[in-house]
């Protein structure tokens, strides 16, 4: 099978996932994936990462997971085919104190307006050209490479609000039942799972996306 998870050891301990059964085929209408097959119903109740009214396709990773560096240009695919009316997120895992730092990067990253052109940037660095990129110093180089302020990113990436932010979207991750990297879900609701590829994974989500969607 398969793997396409990072499962480094959590820093809460959580509830074991919860198996929603498999739902019968609609109508006759044939569908290529099934519920308790490639993607599972989340128990309720339902809790998205925003409230922005779009369906959400939200990608749960980090960049200390080399599965998330092979799957970055597939989840870029993904984001451009998404239909009006669903948006993609990213949401950082902070799964051990080693990466912890890389949560805290992507929280400065983005309030900065620059994750559009590290995120790719920053996988490239640290698993192709094998930068040691692990410390909040050797992010802030990172990112001070790229033409980020150096003090500016630390201010942000080391405040309170970063910590707060982690802690709230490690709950979140958590109520998904996600102990994996990369993993998707989709409006809170639906979670692949058991895809036999990477490729896999991003077609579920899409197809997932468009059917809630329809339903709205």
């Amino acid at each position: 099978m398969f793997k396409r998870f990072a499962r480094p050891y959590m820093l809460a301990l959580f509830g074991g996932l919860l198996l929603a059964s498999a739902c019968a085929a609609q109508s006759g209408t044939p569908v290529p994936y099934t519920e308790g097959n490639e993607y599972v119903t989340l128990p309720g109740p339902h809790q998205r990462y925003s409230d922005t009214g779009k369906v959400e396709v939200v990608e749960v990773f980090s960049y200390g997971c080399i599965h998330c560096a092979h799957f970055a240009p597939i989840a870029e695919k993904l984001r451009k085919e998404l239909p009006a009316g669903v948006e993609f997120k990213l949401v950082p895992a902070p799964f051990s104190e080693q990466w912890l730092p890389f949560a805290r990067a992507y929280y400065a990253a983005n309030q900065l307006g620059v994750v559009d052109r590290t995120h790719r940037q920053l996988f490239t660095a640290k698993f192709d050209e094998h930068y040691p990129i692990n410390s909040m110093d050797e992010l802030a180089d990172f990112y001070a490479g790229q033409g980020v302020n150096r003090a500016k990113f630390l201010r942000i990436a080391t405040s309170p609000e970063a910590t707060a932010k982690l802690n709230n979207d490690l709950t979140l991750i958590q109520k998904w039942q996600v102990d994996g990297t990369p993993s998707i879900v989709i409006d809170g609701k639906y979670k692949v799972t058991n895809v036999q590829s990477q490729e896999q994974l991003a077609a579920v989500a899409l197809w997932l996306a468009k059917r809630e969607l329809s339903g709205k």
